[in-house]
């Protein structure tokens, strides 16, 4: 890809004494590895709330075409999995 990344990595000791490393690429280098770590964190929320959305409660079961018609479905999804986790 011809460009400099910025590195995090996380090493963890887990409870059988091996050691579980994990890597953190960013091309912005001037980005602080804790903001790395955030950054990723929330991605992974994120990616979460839309796994549990399409699982639980049919994101991706609309067959609808029209903008509007997906808008009310996406959000009524959404809310339906805000209110469940609440």
């Amino acid at each position: 890809m011809n460009c400099q990344i910025s590195l995090a990595c996380i090493s963890e000791v887990q409870a059988n004494g091996k050691i579980k490393n994990c890597l953190l690429f960013n091309t912005d280098i001037h980005l602080p590895p804790e903001q790395i770590v955030k950054y990723y964190q929330a991605r992974f929320q994120i990616e979460f709330i839309f796994r549990d959305a399409k699982q639980f409660t049919g994101l991706s079961d609309c067959q609808a075409r029209h903008l509007p018609r997906l808008d009310f479905h996406f959000n009524a999804s959404l809310i339906a999995l805000n209110l469940a986790k609440y």
